[in-house]
């Protein structure tokens, strides 16, 4: 079983669709990471059940 998953998302600030990997392991994550295109940062929180994403937003910080 694959406990890794690709999420497709839009970048909030370019607004190109870019990819992340998610660890199906953790039931929450939230973290900052840089958008790979523009290198702006993303807050991203993520929800995991029962080895699916079931909420995943990728925002600006301080929204």
């Amino acid at each position: 079983m694959d406990r890794t998953e690709e999420v497709f998302y839009q970048c909030p600030h370019c607004w190109q669709e870019v990819s992340i990997i998610v660890d199906l392991l953790h039931d929450m994550e939230e973290y900052v990471e840089d958008c790979e295109v523009c290198c702006n940062p993303i807050e991203f929180s993520i929800r995991v059940s029962a080895g699916q994403v079931v909420e995943f937003q990728a925002t600006t910080l301080g929204q």
